[in-house]
């Protein structure tokens, strides 16, 4: 069963602003540009029934589109650095977000995620990395900043186990706008797949 979790996709534009950032790291497995992501809410591997659960509550999900921008750069594991970041500007619209899918998935029994919402964009994952290089790294790209772009839904994906992240599928999307349901937008092999994870 794919592992599932809710996700604003990055734009392309704001991608490559992303992919200027890639390397000049010793020991980083840079993330494919295309598997660039927001993650909202990791659910991980769960039931099937549970799955369509939690797709049906998050049809009801009626939030106002709004604008992110990129902002800063990061690492997780302080004395033994693990990840890279790109970090994200205050957003009072993107937490209401996040809070609502949070609600959600506890309501139907997910458990809660120990960890703070702390809203990135994962650059790279490392590998017995120097702390010296990552310090390096992270005063270099410091002034980080995209130019800001419009949330305008936000994603139910599955990942597969592989290395370095990915690969991602959508397996449905719900527009941010405060009306219409789910998006038909999606390919049919996006549909399919979610079909056989319930």
């Amino acid at each position: 069963m794919p592992r599932l979790f809710t996700a604003l996709e990055i734009p392309r534009d704001a991608a490559l602003s992303l992919s200027l950032l890639r390397g000049g790291l010793p020991g980083a497995r840079w993330i494919d540009v295309e598997n660039y992501h927001l993650t909202l809410r990791f659910i991980g591997d769960i039931e099937n029934h549970l799955a369509d659960e939690i797709a049906g509550a998050l049809d009801r999900v009626r939030r106002p589109a709004f604008h992110l921008e990129l902002s800063g750069v990061g690492a997780f594991g302080s004395k033994k650095p693990h990840a890279v970041w790109a970090g994200v500007a205050p957003s009072p619209d993107l937490l209401a977000l996040q809070a609502e899918i949070e609600r959600i998935c506890q309501r139907l029994g997910v458990p809660a995620d120990p960890r703070k919402f702390s809203p990135h964009v994962t650059l790279a994952r490392l590998r017995n990395p120097s702390p010296h290089d990552v310090a390096k790294y992270l005063s270099a790209h410091g002034g980080f900043s995209a130019v800001p772009f419009k949330v305008g839904r936000f994603v139910l994906m599955s990942s597969r186990d592989s290395v370095g992240g990915g690969p991602y599928v959508i397996e449905e999307a719900w527009p941010l706008s405060g009306t219409s349901a789910r998006s038909n937008n999606l390919s049919a092999s996006a549909s399919d797949a979610l079909r056989t994870i319930r």
